[in-house]
């Protein structure tokens, strides 16, 4: 239990866990040891369990040299109060939830109803990293790892594209005498804007649809005619798609489900080999025919077409997403931990956007309404 103390922090002791992840293929860790040695030097016990650090490239040696333990699963969970993720508790972590905890996470509720009541069931207090605003509405702890996946969404693409990809065999930028790709973005965000940034720069002809006219314009004056804007609505891009040979999904409505912007029936008029990358799976996916997959086996055909609908893109990198994760998320957890769940949520009307379940209820609106209607027969 946090007990009062002096010291640097506001008057709080906290144990805080941070459990090995998972997820098939998941090599992000929640914390690196820079972000360790911040808690740990505020009086807080910090348990890492063995191994958590090693897909990233932090040894647990790394851990203990700023005064963090290494130890089981079992002693995590057990003894922590806090629990920093990365991804979604699988049913053996929401197994281990109690009262006690508070988890702070990705979590992506709304693209996962059981999961809801389950965590809702355990008595934890549950915040989304993916639902946290700043005070102008951002959601600045998704905004890294969106970054990132947009990235690794020209590049997946791209390899895609080609014959052993599964693809027509194209090259995305083309070589003189030979037309680039055709890349389709569909959503004007944070991932979106990575997404059409890097497949331009590697050559290809890339459109963006968004149904923000400010956002249009500021993409516009961004790339400065290296990328065309189109306002996005059912017909343009049913328009758009049969010339398209990469489609990049990566629209967000924060905190619901994804909304299906591209159905089963439109790609009958796609080429064959053409690719689809969902970056927005986690939300349930913006194509009809998505469903998660893995980065050991991350495609698959549908009606000619390869998905590329990995759930955790980011954890290709884990290097680079650990370190950009912990920059953004470390600020928060500090709160959480000097001030108390409680006090630092009240303290922060924005931060606590972020809470998802707490007191054995949804409590978020926008994700009780979504999980509600996913489970209202139809």
């Amino acid at each position: 239990m946090a007990i009062a103390r002096g010291g640097l922090h506001r008057g709080w002791l906290m144990n805080i866990g941070i459990p090995t992840e998972i997820k098939p293929d998941e090599r992000r860790v929640a914390i690196t040891p820079a972000g360790a040695r911040e808690l740990t030097r505020r009086g807080h016990r910090v348990l890492v369990q063995r191994g958590a650090g090693t897909g990233s490239g932090y040894p647990d040696s790394a851990y203990r040299a700023v005064d963090a333990e290494c130890t089981t699963v079992d002693e995590v969970f057990e003894r922590a109060e806090l629990v920093l993720k990365v991804k979604e508790p699988l049913r053996e972590e929401v197994e281990r939830l109690s009262e006690q905890h508070t988890l702070f996470t990705y979590l992506h509720l709304a693209a996962d109803p059981r999961l809801a009541l389950a965590l809702a069931e355990t008595g934890a207090r549950c915040i989304a990293y993916e639902t946290v605003e700043d005070a102008k509405g951002r959601l600045v702890l998704l905004a890294p790892m969106s970054e990132i996946a947009g990235r690794l969404a020209a590049q997946a693409g791209a390899t895609a594209m080609t014959g052993p990809g599964g693809g027509r065999g194209l090259l995305i930028g083309g070589v003189p005498g030979v037309p680039p790709a055709e890349v389709l973005v569909l959503g004007g965000g944070v991932a979106g804007t990575a997404a059409a940034t890097v497949a331009a720069g590697m050559g290809a002809r890339v459109t963006i649809v968004d149904r923000s006219i400010p956002r249009l314009i500021e993409l516009a004056e961004r790339f400065a005619g290296r990328v065309r804007t189109v306002y996005s609505g059912e017909l343009a891009i049913e328009e758009l798609l049969p010339t398209a040979d990469l489609v990049i999904g990566a629209v967000l409505v924060p905190g619901a489900r994804a909304p299906r912007l591209v159905r089963r029936e439109h790609l009958g008029a796609m080429r064959p080999g053409s690719v689809l990358v969902d970056i927005s799976i986690d939300q349930g996916g913006c194509f009809e025919t998505s469903r998660p997959t893995t980065h050991s086996e991350p495609t698959y055909e549908v009606d000619g077409v390869v998905h590329y609908c990995v759930t955790n893109m980011p954890g290709a990198v884990a290097a680079t997403s650990t370190r950009a994760l912990t920059n953004a998320t470390l600020d928060y957890a500090l709160r959480l931990a000097d001030l108390g769940p409680e006090a630092a949520l009240d303290d922060d009307p924005r931060f606590a956007r972020g809470l998802n379940v707490a007191d054995g209820r949804i409590v978020h609106d926008t994700v009780a309404a979504a999980v509600e209607s996913a489970l209202t027969p139809a």
